[in-house]
């Protein structure tokens, strides 16, 4: 992928593997010259193996914390990142109650409740079938659109997609075995937390699209918010915990710092770079990664079906993403409504 060439700013959807509001909403990404420092494929490898271990992260978190209070750490240490880069930049977060109201709902949608759910499913689900679950959102996200969208055009190639990742999620979960061996609650909680992407995705394109501020300020103010959410429902529903082991602590710290607040740094800076279309592949490393992780370090059991089913999955949610040629014209290119990317973590 290249950085985009047209001499006016290209208008895309951002796909986030940490959705929020900002890359949810549209981004207009101005043709820069090359970054000086790291290539960008290094970055990109980087960044696939951070949001890769984040469903190991979480499943290391639960041995000693409350899923509430893993989701809390999360957001929290997600957000003193971004805003610690915020402070250095001396940029404001967005104004207006109207912008901060949406921003509610989408830290709701985005951050407060699939990172929850990932948490509490991973309880009782493996972490390499949480990661693949979450590969499940663009699908969701295509199904959705053909609804709440109207402008967004189905395709015979994206009708296919979709029934193709169905394919790859009954594969994944042995369905011709009467799913035996899958704990289908916590799996119904990871698939429930990859649909709430698409669905913040769609709140966020209706309401927060062309909002004024930086990405960082935007997302900033959405890990805030989530972290005020996550506060209040940790004090009502998990007692404050006995002790701080290191290793959950630390993952935690590092769910946070590096997953969910350095790891939009580098996708921002991907995006502009390279483009949303080639930062946007990253999402398909990410249940790769994770399974490759829960099986070598967590010790994870892998069936046949597991990869097989997971490769069915990333296919068919490839073709739901593909889309029409644009036609080339001097009027400034307009944002693809469809939510593009999945991933959640």
């Amino acid at each position: 992928m290249s950085a985009p060439t047209a001499p006016r700013p290209t208008t895309e959807a951002l796909p986030d593997p940490q959705p929020t509001a900002a890359a949810a909403a549209t981004v207009t990404t101005p043709p820069v010259p090359r970054r000086a420092g790291l290539d960008w494929r290094i970055r990109f490898a980087v960044l696939s193996v951070i949001w890769g271990f984040s469903f190991l992260l979480i499943k290391v978190g639960t041995e000693a914390y409350a899923p509430f209070q893993v989701a809390l750490g999360r957001v929290a240490f997600g957000a003193l990142a971004l805003l610690t880069v915020l402070l250095l930049r001396r940029e404001r977060l967005p104004r207006g109650r109207r912008t901060w109201a949406h921003l509610t709902v989408a830290a709701l949608l985005l951050n407060t409740a699939p990172f929850s759910l990932f948490a509490y499913a991973e309880l009782s689900i493996p972490s390499s079938l949480a990661g693949i679950c979450n590969a499940t959102s663009p699908l969701w996200g295509m199904a959705l659109s053909l609804v709440a969208l109207s402008e967004d055009r189905p395709t015979r190639r994206r009708f296919a997609g979709l029934g193709l990742g169905f394919l790859g999620v009954l594969t994944v979960l042995g369905a011709w075995q009467g799913f035996s061996g899958v704990d289908a609650r916590g799996t119904a909680l990871a698939l429930l937390a990859s649909l709430c992407y698409p669905i913040g995705w769609i709140y966020v394109r209706r309401t927060l699209a062309g909002t004024p501020g930086s990405p960082v300020a935007l997302t900033g103010a959405q890990l805030g918010i989530s972290t005020v959410q996550l506060l209040l429902v940790s004090a009502l529903f998990t007692s404050a915990p006995h002790s701080f082991p290191l290793w959950p602590t630390l993952s935690v710290i590092a769910l946070g710092a590096l997953g969910t607040g350095l790891a939009l740094q580098m996708q921002y800076g991907l995006v502009t770079e390279v483009g949303p279309t080639t930062a946007q592949m990253v999402t398909y490393f990410i249940p790769v990664i994770a399974t490759t992780a829960g099986v070598l370090v967590l010790g994870e059991q892998l069936h046949w079906n597991t990869p097989v089913g997971a490769a069915i999955v990333l296919a068919g949610a490839a073709l739901t993403q593909t889309r029409p040629p644009k036609p080339t014209t001097s009027a400034p290119a307009v944002s693809d409504p469809a939510p593009s990317s999945p991933a959640g973590v």
